[in-house]
């Protein structure tokens, strides 16, 4: 049985050996086929003719030996061509190793274009009908169902963070932190965050979220304070750093802070963790959990000016998108230059792009690429559907998928590579294509301008009130869209999660037929239907999945006799 090589395919055994290639036959006599006589003969003939021109004699060695090696079939070459009287061999490169889908886009826009002449004003489109079971929502929000009645306990001393990342990779520190908080029955201070080398925003918390609304809210379940009381920093010498900052390791069980921080916090009445990324475990007790939900779900919203621009920003994409009853589609599009570089992935612009990419990865990771035994591989990433989807590819995918070009589009994303090349094929497709910058006044975006997180927080509110949201690249933005929507909508996140193996396959096929693409586009639809209701597994993110740590299922039967009174 062959096995599989990564680059898809069979591995071949070796070849065998000449003396052994005419075995014995099930009856045991020799086989000895007039097949192999007539090729014998073909052979013999050739090399004949070859050694009565005395010119050609120097090269008959090389000719026997050529023709025997073809023969026994030990070489299997894929593309032969000739130049000047010199035989080339190149070898086919595996298949959806290569970026083909400008290729691919070249052959079926015709029938997109010919399709959407013949569409019945937008009826057709399957954003109207995509997910419209007619079921009734089983699923609700119950993260502060155990609220206690009395005051909390005494405090056992000041918990300090340092969250760092962009923006949701903040949010999943302060949610953390306030489960540690209520699991160490500590005083929170209001988290620091840290100036991160690739965001580069310099924001506080309360320039993000409601820094009133958060403590406010957070009252019966665990003490949040803006600034740590005099006496404290008196304590030491009024200077944070000067608090000891406590190495935890990623991923720490709720034991662990039991045991190693909570005596330390009693003995020193304030701790530092910085910094405090998935520091710690997706598995706690039911209770801590539920701190988390709360955090995330009910306690953390945007600040005032970032909330009142992004409701603004939706009711813009709903009234354009009147053609399918208000309904639009958000794609978060990762092609900023730092995430290509960060893929090492190529795509069509040559040694131009290469060298753009080199400097892109040594200016955010100094030398981590040019490390020894460091080996980059462009095809085999892509095989592997790590290459984020260029906005040419999300627009095929779409299309295919039944989206037509009368759906309105937001798309959620930095600065794009090289925006005016790979945008056009996408605003081709979706001429009704808005992003954060056509939907907003430069005057509203000038008070975000220079600051990446709160630009990514009007992205994250349009997008999660938009009737299906597209993930192209994983991350942060989209684990926590897909449980945030989960958690607002019944449980059930429209969300396309393309399987990009299989798409790097279709767009290496530039003779694919737009029947056939359109099939396989519809039932990777199909699948992200089924995983949208997904409930968390054992390892699994509250964030991404909030059932049933975060949500009750409620019988159908009641929900209908609770309307009828």
């Amino acid at each position: 049985m062959h096995g599989y090589s990564r680059l898809g395919g069979a591995a071949r055994s070796p070849p065998s050996s000449p003396r052994f290639r005419h075995g014995r036959s099930k009856n045991g006599s020799w086989n000895s086929s007039k097949e192999s006589n007539s090729m014998e003969k073909l052979v013999f003939i050739l090399m004949s003719a070859v050694f009565r021109r005395r010119g050609l004699l120097l090269f008959a060695p090389l000719l026997y030996i050529s023709g025997m090696l073809l023969y026994m079939g030990s070489f299997s070459f894929d593309v032969v061509s000739i130049k000047n009287g010199v035989v080339l061999v190149h070898k086919r490169a595996p298949p959806g190793s290569v970026y083909r889908s400008p290729q691919v886009f070249e052959k079926l826009w015709p029938f997109m274009e010919a399709e959407a002449a013949n569409a019945n004003n937008g009826t057709g489109n399957v954003l109207v009908k995509a997910w419209t079971s007619g079921e009734l929502r089983e699923w609700r929000p119950c993260a502060n169902r155990s609220v206690p009645e009395a005051e909390l306990p005494k405090s056992n001393g000041f918990l300090i963070i340092e969250a760092n990342g962009g923006l949701n990779q903040q949010r999943l520190s302060i949610c953390d932190a306030v489960a540690v908080a209520g699991l160490l029955n500590a005083t929170l201070l209001i988290p620091i965050f840290h100036l991160n080398s690739v965001w580069r925003d310099s924001s506080y918390f309360g320039d993000i979220f409601d820094e009133n609304f958060f403590i406010q809210s957070l009252g019966n379940h665990v003490h949040v304070v803006k600034e740590l009381p005099v006496d404290v920093l008196e304590r030491f010498d009024n200077n944070i750093s000067n608090i000891v900052n406590l190495r935890v390791k990623g991923w720490s069980s709720s034991a662990h802070y039991l045991q190693k921080v909570l005596p330390q916090l009693l003995e020193m009445g304030a701790v530092r963790i910085a910094p405090f990324s998935n520091r710690l475990a997706q598995a706690v007790p039911s209770k801590i959990q539920r701190l988390r939900c709360f955090a995330n779900f009910g306690a953390l919203r945007f600040s005032e000016p970032i909330q009142a621009l992004a409701e603004s920003m939706v009711e813009r994409m709903i009234k354009l998108s009147s053609q399918s009853g208000g309904k639009y589609v958000s794609v978060h599009l990762r092609f900023e230059e730092d995430m290509v570089a960060f893929s090492c992935c190529e795509y069509d612009g040559g040694e131009e792009e290469k060298h753009e990419m080199d400097i892109a990865r040594e200016r955010s990771w100094r030398g981590k690429f040019k490390r020894k035994h460091r080996i980059i591989k462009p095809g085999a990433n892509r095989i592997d559907g790590r290459c984020p989807l260029t906005p040419l590819e999300v627009g095929l995918m779409l299309r295919g998928m039944g989206f037509d070009n009368t759906t309105s589009v937001y798309v959620a994303a930095g600065k794009i590579y090289k925006e005016q090349k790979y945008m056009a094929p996408l605003k081709q497709m979706f001429p009704r294509l808005q992003t954060k910058n056509t939907l907003a006044t430069p005057e509203e975006l000038a008070q975000f301008m220079g600051h990446s997180t709160r630009l990514a927080a009007l992205d994250y509110t349009v997008c999660l009130h938009s009737e299906v949201f597209v993930t192209t690249q994983g991350g942060n933005f989209p684990h926590f869209l897909m449980g945030h929507r989960r958690y607002m909508y019944g449980g059930h996140a429209k969300t396309v999660k393309p399987d990009k193996r299989k798409l790097a396959l279709l767009f290496d096929n530039p003779n694919i037929r737009w029947k056939e693409f359109k099939q396989q586009m519809k039932d990777m639809l199909r699948h992200s239907d089924l995983k949208g209701t997904e409930l968390k597994k054992a390892g699994g993110s509250v964030y991404t999945f909030p059932m049933p740590d975060c949500m009750c299922k409620q019988p159908v039967l009641k929900i209908e006799n609770a309307n009828k009174t």
